[in-house]
């Protein structure tokens, strides 16, 4: 990573240089709140909603199945350890499997219709998983749970499809972290709010009302506000649309000449391009350590540190709190650096993802030799390990549209497929590791094995990753009259 003094410039700090002066000539003339603000709202509540869907079985889990603690009022479920991994684990078997065709369908047929079908099902399906739970024990929530990850796995290549067509390159790191950071707010309701639900007259079942309820409404809103590009917003003014495309038109290539959705995907040049393939093994590195906390989170407050339902859930959603307002502090600070041309957009997305990924690494390591008597320490460093990671918002997640803004949403449904196979194995491994879930040495375990995927992943990221349009972002393409097979020229 190359740090340069403040005002200086070089090789591509000088290109970075010039675009930005030419971009911050065109924000100035429109700085102020427009309607891509708005639209990044949107996707913010889009995210909550879609993580509230999807962390609620995480503590609903541990009063489904100990319900004579928690309100007897409502069923109780004899699962097994390894039954409750299984089934937090199956969403993603669902969730991988749409990721890749999610991006394809994003650019053919817009990021709005994507997301709002694949949130609207899910809520719904949320809504129906206590009748599942009831007639068809855990195989039907099992199956129920596969379903809306399918439901699921479009949201994230929608989102990067509909930032990249919003997002000037100047805000994209601040406006992706906004909206990304609507993952940490549905984190943090779910996790705060459900231990007290499932304590409540209302009981567990009303986890999973609320939330499909919530998503609902959202769908009804987004069906009628949202929009998946600023050609298809009718509310947006003519200047802020011009800002858009101006602050844009630099990474686009001059002599394309075909619309954005026609472009022949370069999937060769995706997997030979050393900087997409270190961004798949970030991402994935990130999603295991990510995953195996907030799945198993509430199993160590209760099993280790002791804790009941109503204090387990809004511990466990302490760490996601941090996560959620530190994400804002490195926006400010990377906006910052940016405004100032102080380093490289390279040199800041990995230093972000640096700091997301080898300061976690070390308080992991930190929190596998935290004893059971020490709760508090175990907290801090749980909130410490999790908060620094929404430092990679401005690191890897943004990465996507960095390399190729006409592929962005593909790009994310690859390496969001891929990583969320960490997402399916990191509960099951947890499952076989933790076989007493009162042993703190085992629970080391599970922490090490964390730590050292955060090292390797983000070293590799350090040496190969980029932040420049590559070349197969405007792949050469011949007039469909004239077509002749030459595939290979793509690439």
């Amino acid at each position: 990573m190359k740090l340069m003094c403040c005002g200086g410039s070089n090789g591509t700090m000088d290109m970075e240089a010039k675009n930005s002066n030419k971009e911050d000539e065109a924000v100035g003339k429109h700085s102020g709140l427009g309607v891509r603000h708005f639209q990044v709202l949107l996707l913010f509540f889009a995210l909550t909603v879609a993580y509230g869907c999807r962390v609620n079985l995480s503590v609903a889990v541990v009063a489904m199945t100990d319900a004579a603690s928690v309100n007897p009022d409502f069923p109780e479920y004899n699962w097994s350890e390894k039954t409750k991994s299984l089934l937090l684990s199956s969403f993603f078997w669902g969730y991988v499997i749409t990721q890749v065709p999610a991006g394809q369908l994003a650019r053919k047929y817009g990021g709005k219709v994507m997301i709002l079908s694949g949130l609207a099902i899910c809520s719904i399906l949320n809504i129906l998983t206590p009748i599942c739970a009831k007639i068809g024990g855990w195989q039907l929530v099992c199956a129920l749970r596969v379903v809306e990850g399918l439901c699921q796995g479009v949201v994230f290549p929608s989102t990067h499809t509909i930032l990249s067509q919003w997002a000037p390159p100047k805000e994209r790191a601040t406006l992706g972290t906004c909206a990304y950071s609507g993952n940490q707010f549905g984190t943090i309701l779910m996790l705060a709010t459900s231990g007290v639900i499932a304590a409540s007259p209302i009981g567990w079942p009303s986890i999973f009302y609320i939330s499909g309820g919530i998503g609902c409404v959202w769908s009804v809103v987004y069906f009628f506000f949202g929009a998946g590009s600023p050609q298809e917003c009718k509310s947006i003014s003519a200047e802020e649309k011009k800002l858009i495309e101006m602050s844009q038109a630099d990474e686009v290539s001059g002599g394309q000449e075909q619309p954005k959705e026609q472009l022949p995907t370069p999937w060769l040049s995706f997997f030979t391009s050393p900087a997409f393939l270190v961004l798949i093994v970030s991402h994935s590195v990130h999603n295991w350590g990510f995953w195996t906390l907030l799945t198993e989170i509430p199993s160590y407050m209760k099993n280790i540190l002791g804790k009941d339902i109503k204090s387990n859930a809004l511990l466990s959603s302490l760490p996601y709190v941090c996560m959620f307002a530190m994400s804002f502090v490195f926006s400010s600070i990377s906006a910052q650096l940016n405004n100032r041309n102080c380093i490289s957009r390279s040199t800041s997305r990995k230093l972000f993802n640096s700091i997301g990924l080898w300061i976690p690494m070390v308080t992991l390591v930190g929190l596998g030799y935290v004893n059971p008597d020490q709760s508090e320490l175990a907290v801090v460093l749980l909130c410490f390990t999790v908060g620094m990671n929404g430092a990679t918002y401005l690191g890897f997640n943004t990465n996507h549209i960095d390399l190729s803004p006409n592929f962005a949403g593909i790009l994310m449904g690859i390496t969001n497929g891929v990583a969320n196979i960490m997402s399916i194995i990191a509960p099951l491994i947890v499952g076989f590791i933790v076989t007493n879930e009162h042993d703190p040495e085992q629970w080391r375990i599970v922490f090490f094995i964390a730590a050292g995927f955060y090292l390797v992943g983000n070293t590799l990221y350090v040496i190969f990753g980029k932040a420049n349009v590559q070349p197969w972002n405007d792949p050469p393409a011949k007039p469909r009259r004239n077509s002749t097979p030459q595939v290979e020229s793509q690439h």
